[in-house]
């Protein structure tokens, strides 16, 4: 008997669904002669340091570096339950071989690994290796299973992945930690990709703006621009010089223009551009992407692919067939899709692009028309509906009741897929130049020839109720023009502009960057090229939100300032997307046989041990780095220097200025009163502040008064009261 075991208990029950398995237990599905279990994500994983020894528990610069000689592994926390069933399932008498049915990938093959071999298991290993849950495709795959043992060396490759990022990690966040007395997160892609963060933060708070001209004619209709001009003077001299005086057109260029059909969606791709239109982050993404997979209408989306393979071509064209008769696709005009243009079999490794799933068109068409309709209206809020009956989404994979989110990104997937598939887009772009008063001005526009694969782009566009930000508009159509054409007195403008600085990281671009970095030092056939993968990159951005180091503001992905001086600090090795490039290039050697994994770790141990010993202390400054930031609350009117607020008191950051002003100074609890920090700020800004409410010792009774700063220079300061009609003053010392 065959024992399966999945990734995720949905993609389990999928699997024992299409293999005809359908008594559920405890853990698992059992029948038709096999058994379908699961995993629950990572099951098993490395030890923390804890583990290895008492001592490290604790966070100290002297048990660094920390080297295992014997890895140790553990159970992930919660998930014990499940690893017993699986263990309990291996040992069975009746299972004779296990089918690792986890992900195709790195991390999938290290997932099972870890299970199989924590459980003590040496029964024999088949690999399921699909990228998509159709039946269809799962019954394939598991007539084509391989041997475990194919893929010994793709495993080897996963545990050094793991086990060089536990060293690096461990090692560099216990070590910056403890010089600067703050949890400093390091890890091999996290902190290249805040750098990234922190240099766009540096180009954007060091840019200077300049302000710049353009000259502008109105010609008919026609607006033309001279260049840039820096001196306003100059432009309000052209400007005269062109002011109800002659202009010609003296040249016309025309230039037929083709846009291609863009590739489909690699799930990189498609966090970028779910991001762009519906504003979801790319761990959003991510979940709306892996919830539709598991309902079988999404082929697998952990991908950084975007091509199918030749033998999907039937499939891919039943599928667009489909997704054309879907609103507002039903819009465009008639067409012959090129399923060619998606097809190449050399692009294609792991898994193959994202597209639908064609168990979707009979789900499509079982609804209502009113039902069509209603169900795939776009939207951009992520939150959940219920279906047309008004009851709640309950498991089933109707269209209509999907929550807004997935729908929204199914179309947008059904979208690309047309897109990709259409005719290019051509265009005719046209450059006229004019003179007058002996300037050049140009005016550039373009007239549409085949819109192409831009109208499924337009209808999708046009049917979304919350538009894009980032919408830019064509530019705009020209009259017919020629040589020559004169213009009598043309009316001449001029209009201001500045530079700008780079726009800040939204999660669209930084994902973009991530995907690119180092990728030019990566190998061709590297398993990962950029920094982490399309699986991970949503984890990572969390992650630096989440420890404090970046903020989102609207859109855009900002470091904090701890996040810009863990940069500062940190050495170029760990801060630049190149230890990613190098470990990658060898890891996909260990991927391919040509590498000892031995002589990896090796190297990988023998650079944690350099960093400590490098990094063995900081400067007092340094130590002051990632102090607690304090607002201050005035300024001092002995120094100049700010005030801040401490516990007891109000003190100036001049040490040696002496001046501060103390919470539980004797004047105040003399009158039952405490000095806050709106008094105190009232104090240092206008010299006075209004109290209520204040005690009277010598009438036991209370009073409103004014308190005036009355600072002599000396060791304490004084305070004066002040009434309405009539002054008193009182000194607490």
């Amino acid at each position: 008997m065959q024992l399966i075991i999945a990734e995720k208990p949905s993609v389990g029950a999928a699997i024992a669904a299409a293999l005809g398995a359908s008594g559920r237990k405890n853990g698992y599905i059992e029948g038709g002669g096999i058994i379908v279990s699961w995993c629950i994500g990572h099951l098993v994983g490395l030890a923390d340091a804890g583990s290895y020894d008492e001592r490290f528990k604790k966070w100290r610069y002297d048990d660094l570096p920390i080297l295992p000689e014997e890895w140790q592994y553990s159970l992930s926390p919660g998930k014990e339950e499940q690893f017993a069933v699986l263990k309990k399932l291996m040992e069975r008498s009746d299972v004779s071989e296990v089918v690792n049915a986890c992900d195709a990938g790195r991390e999938g093959e290290l997932i099972f690994r870890l299970v199989y071999e924590t459980a003590g298991c040496i029964k024999p290993i088949s690999r399921l290796w699909i990228s998509s849950m159709e039946d269809t495709a799962i019954r394939e795959g598991f007539n084509n299973l391989k041997p475990g043992a194919e893929y010994e060396a793709l495993y080897q490759s996963a545990l050094c992945r793991s086990k060089a990022d536990w060293l690096i990690g461990i090692n560099a966040t216990r070590l910056f930690s403890v010089l600067y007395h703050k949890t400093l997160n390091v890890g091999r892609v996290q902190t290249p990709t805040l750098a990234m963060l922190v240099d766009r933060d540096t180009k954007i708070s060091g840019f200077t703006k300049e302000k710049y001209h353009h000259v502008r004619l109105e010609l008919d209709g026609i607006n033309a621009a001279s260049e840039r001009v820096s001196d306003l003077s100059e432009a309000e001299q052209m400007k005269t010089a062109c002011q109800n005086r002659q202009a010609v057109c003296v040249s016309v260029d025309k230039e037929k223009k083709t846009v291609k059909p863009p590739k489909l969606f690699d799930l990189t791709t498609l966090q970028r551009e779910a991001n762009r239109i519906y504003g979801f982050t790319a761990k959003q993404t991510l979940d709306y992407a892996q919830s539709l997979y598991e309902r079988k209408l999404i082929t697998y989306p952990r991908t950084d692919i975007k091509y199918l393979t030749s033998d999907m071509a039937d499939t891919a064209a039943s599928v667009i067939t489909m997704a054309a008769t879907l609103p507002p696709f039903d819009g465009a005009p008639a067409f012959s899709p090129d399923v060619a243009a998606l097809l190449s079999d050399k692009d294609v490794s792991d898994h193959h692009a994202i597209i639908p799933t064609s168990s979707v068109q009979a789900l499509y068409q079982s609804l209502p028309p009113t039902a069509k309709a209603q169900s795939l209206c776009c939207t951009s809020s992520p939150q959940q509906i219920s279906d047309l009956s008004g009851a709640p989404f309950a498991g089933r994979t109707d269209l209509a009741a999907l929550p807004v989110g997935e729908r929204s990104l199914f179309m947008l997937i059904c979208c690309k897929l047309l897109c990709a598939t259409a005719s290019p887009h051509e265009y005719e772009a046209v450059t006229a130049v004019f003179d007058c008063g002996g300037y050049s001005f140009t005016a550039k526009g373009k007239t549409v020839i085949a819109e192409g694969w831009k109208a499924f782009e337009r209808l999708f566009r046009a049917s979304l109720k919350n538009k894009p930000e980032d919408d830019s508009e064509d530019e705009n159509d020209l009259p017919e023009l020629s040589q020559g054409k004169i213009y009598e007195r043309v009316t001449a403008s001029v209009t201001e502009h500045f530079t700008v600085p780079p726009k800040a990281y939204t999660e669209d671009t930084l994902l973009s960057s991530m995907e690119h970095a180092g990728k030019d030092d990566m190998p061709d056939e590297a398993e990962r090229k950029g920094l982490g993968t399309p699986a991970t990159r949503a984890g990572i951005i969390e992650k630096l939100v989440s420890s404090d180091f970046a903020e989102r503001k609207g859109k855009s992905l900002i470091p904090t300032r701890d996040g810009i001086n863990l940069i500062t600090v940190l050495p170029e090795a760990l801060t630049s997307p190149l230890l990613t490039a190098e470990w990658e290039q060898r890891l996909s050697e260990i991927a391919g046989g040509g590498a000892d994994p031995c002589v990896f770790m090796e190297d990988i141990q023998k650079m944690a041990a350099e960093l400590v010993a490098t990094y063995s202390h900081i400067s007092e400054d340094g130590q002051k780095l990632f102090a607690p930031q304090k607002d201050p609350v005035g300024v001092c009117p002995r120094c100049g220097e700010q005030v801040y607020e401490g516990k007891k008191n109000f003190y100036c950051g001049n040490r040696g200025c002496g001046f501060v002003l103390w919470k539980n100074d004797r004047f105040w609890l003399s009158r039952k009163k405490e000095l806050t920090k709106k008094m105190a700020a009232d104090l240092l800004k206008k010299g006075r502040t209004k109290v209520k409410g204040m005690y009277s010792e010598k009438k036991g009774s209370t009073y409103d008064a004014t308190v005036i700063l009355d600072d002599t220079g000396g060791k304490y300061v004084n305070f004066k009261l002040e009434f309405e009609r009539r002054k008193e003053q009182a000194h607490d010392r």
